[in-house]
């Protein structure tokens, strides 16, 4: 067997599709701790714009939607991504027209189910990112997303935002997309130092106050702020940091 490793980029990713569509074995992956069996070989592959282009092309001829699909699943967080997206892919080929609408094959259900994730997550968190202002009027929001959705979730904050400058921080990638008030900039960011404003301390304050004046010790509701927001969100949350 067959794996061919990407380096976790789409053009890469098609490069390889490209390179083992023949291998009925192959395996795409960009999991660099997968785990190896006896027989098995690794080759790198290097994204190729030439051979990515011709991939997306042949897709295309019979289902042009399908690359806004694959793309958004090679966002997710889901370790057999890219092998998901092959197989969905061979299928586009072999039918040779979409085939989204196939939910009794079951890659097409398991490609449906990555895609519906990071859709879901990405819908989530256009109404639970939460924003704080520095001492220079910059908004900062951290957040961990499960999947990669930094670049996707930003136009919608800057639609929103309008001309106020933003900085929205993926901790887990260490990246964030930096918005001026005129267009958006995806960068790599390691960590960031924020120091809150006046106002921002203060209100910050008052809102744990409220929080706190409202909140029944003798009668938790865990099980319902669980419900409206999911726990691995809290920690960037004022009410829930301390």
């Amino acid at each position: 067997m067959t794996i061919y490793l990407t380096d976790g980029s789409e053009d890469s990713f098609y490069t390889a599709v490209f390179e083992c569509y023949a291998d009925k074995q192959g395996v795409i992956t960009s999991r660099s701790d997968i785990q190896l069996s006896l027989d098995s070989t690794v080759r790198q592959i290097e994204a190729d714009d030439r051979k990515a282009e011709r991939v997306k092309n042949k897709i295309a001829e019979y289902d042009s939607a399908a690359l806004s699909d694959i793309s958004l699943a090679l966002r997710s967080c889901d370790g057999n991504r890219e092998q998901v997206a092959l197989e969905y892919i061979r299928l586009i080929m072999k039918y040779r027209r979409p085939v989204r609408g196939m939910t009794n094959l079951p890659d097409v259900m398991e490609m449906e189910d990555i895609r519906n994730r990071v859709t879901g997550e990405l819908h989530k968190l256009k109404g639970f990112l939460r924003f704080m202002e520095n001492n220079r009027g910059v908004l900062y929001a951290p957040y961990s997303p499960d999947n990669d959705i930094t670049d996707l979730i930003a136009p919608h904050f800057a639609e929103r935002l309008k001309n106020q400058k933003f900085v929205i921080h993926d901790i887990k990638r260490k990246i964030a997309a930096l918005y001026d008030g005129n267009e958006i900039v995806i960068c790599y960011a390691d960590g960031a130092d924020v120091y809150l404003s006046e106002y921002e301390q203060a209100f910050e304050e008052l809102w744990k106050l409220y929080y706190k004046s409202v909140n029944i010790k003798e009668r938790p509701h865990e099980k319902q702020m669980k419900g409206y927001m999911p726990v691995r969100y809290w920690k960037f949350l004022p009410e829930k940091r301390d």
